[in-house]
């Protein structure tokens, strides 16, 4: 399995930013995928999840700035980031949902300076 994450920076407060994550090693049409992030001294929490129809949920600090989409073509899920505040910073990861897969990648690291 590997879960590869790109798309992190550093950009301004109220900045956008697109994420991405390549899956491989397993069904990606069949899994419901999720972006989770962990910011330094935090645990890794779920950011945002998209079921196999499409069907999305959001933290409630993120909804309605950031977006969740998949390409089950490309296996392939984003993370559209608008609004990007300063508590966004983290390093972000995508994985299933509910079992997660043992390998998380290395993530990609979002920056949001004030």
């Amino acid at each position: 399995v590997q879960l590869q994450a790109s798309g992190g920076g550093l950009v301004q407060a109220g900045g956008s930013l697109r994420l991405s994550c390549v899956a491989s090693g397993f069904i990606f049409r069949l899994k419901i995928m999720a972006w989770y992030r962990q910011a330094p001294g935090n645990q890794r929490e779920l950011v945002a999840s998209i079921s196999l129809s499409g069907s999305t949920n959001y933290v409630g600090s993120v909804k309605g700035r950031f977006t969740i989409s998949r390409d089950n073509a490309k296996n392939t899920v984003y993370l559209q980031m608008n609004s990007l505040k300063p508590e966004d910073t983290a390093v972000y990861y995508c994985n299933t949902l509910g079992p997660t897969m043992n390998s998380w990648g290395k993530g990609t690291l979002v920056t949001v300076s004030s």
